[in-house]
């Protein structure tokens, strides 16, 4: 009896433990046997995620998932975006229709436990705040008393000025349209008072407006709002890829190594550079890739500081400052944690 305890216990415990590395796998074998990663993202947010005029996808975001896929297949371009509203975006990866959402989603706790999701390192820091035509006068937010506001549902954005409203004993009207390309036309078309989102979004909506210098950003900010990559629960190898992809970004930068030096640092005597992009073999077979994994992503998608500069910085229509997202030794907020 006691030899048949011991048969049931070990081959329960060997089913529970195969079922753990199968569940670890299942993400990166599926996207391996596809032949691409499928990415969920925005479809309307310039600087993020937003098809140029000859339908090749840009953004900081796209960028990201160009990363992944860089860090996968040795290839930033094998790759499928869907793009997603709001309300779609959380059930699209939930039913596994996406292996990734790179969409300026808001990292909650309800989204990590109810609804069984996981947020990698954030790739941009955000804030809530608001749009307004400049012929309205309007200098602060707190002379929005009576306003209507274009909002898109099923955000953490509904949730924040419908927070703000009540707790500065102000009346509001909602003007709900779920498609962000849909909004920005509905505001500039002058069909409520002010748009409200993340910062960010709203330099976007303000860069590609008919006359952008006829809009202000009103200076208030109402919200936190780290935006990151999410994959689901449950598949430790994806989120660690996901996680570790967002980081190598940010290690690079931090680093010196850029798009342009990379292949010249592989000579590099540093012990950290070596680790980093594989000469010193062991990480890449950490995450189930390939030792150049890293490297692969720098010489293809460039770092954070690249991607950053290129969608949405300075130099750029949106004209955004690094600021909390610059590197830690810079004051930011960004900080990648040791690679070894």
């Amino acid at each position: 009896m006691k030899f048949l305890k011991v048969c049931v216990v070990t081959v329960v415990v060997l089913v529970l433990v195969t079922a753990s590395l199968a569940m670890a796998g299942e993400t990166l074998d599926a996207v391996k046997k596809r032949g691409y990663l499928i990415a969920g993202v925005n479809g309307g947010v310039f600087g993020f995620s937003m098809p140029d005029d000859k339908g090749v996808w840009k953004g900081l975001d796209v960028d990201t998932a160009r990363a992944i896929a860089a860090a996968v297949f040795g290839d930033a371009d094998k790759i499928k975006y869907v793009p997603l509203t709001a309300v779609q975006r959380l059930p699209a990866l939930q039913a596994k229709e996406i292996d990734v959402l790179c969409r300026n989603t808001t990292q909650t706790l309800t989204r990590e436990t109810a609804n069984g999701l996981n947020f990698a390192h954030v790739n941009f820091y955000d804030g809530q705040g608001f749009l307004v035509s400049k012929k309205l006068g309007i200098k602060s937010a707190k002379e929005l008393d009576g306003a209507t506001v274009c909002v898109l549902p099923g955000t953490t954005t509904e949730l924040n000025v419908a927070d703000f409203f009540r707790a500065n004993n102000m009346k509001w009207k909602p003007v709900v349209i779920e498609q962000t390309a849909e909004l920005s036309k509905a505001f500039f078309a002058g069909r409520c008072d002010l748009l409200t989102s993340d910062i960010s979004q709203l330099a976007a909506h303000r860069a590609v407006a008919p006359n952008p210098a006829e809009y202000t950003l009103l200076p208030v900010v109402i919200s936190k709002e780290p935006l990151a990559p999410v994959v689901r629960h449950g598949d430790d190898q994806w989120y660690d890829i996901v996680n570790w992809t967002v980081m190598a970004l940010l290690q690079a930068e931090e680093l010196g190594i850029n798009s342009k030096n990379v292949h010249l640092k592989l000579k590099d005597e540093n012990p950290r550079v070596q680790r980093f992009l594989g000469v010193i073999p062991g990480l890449g077979k950490s995450l189930g890739l390939d030792d150049k994994w890293a490297y692969n992503i720098v010489k293809q998608v460039g770092n954070y500081s690249e991607i950053f500069e290129a969608n949405v910085g300075q130099n750029t229509a949106l004209g955004l400052p690094r600021g909390v997202n610059d590197q830690w030794y810079k004051g930011g907020l960004m900080y990648a944690a040791p690679f070894r």
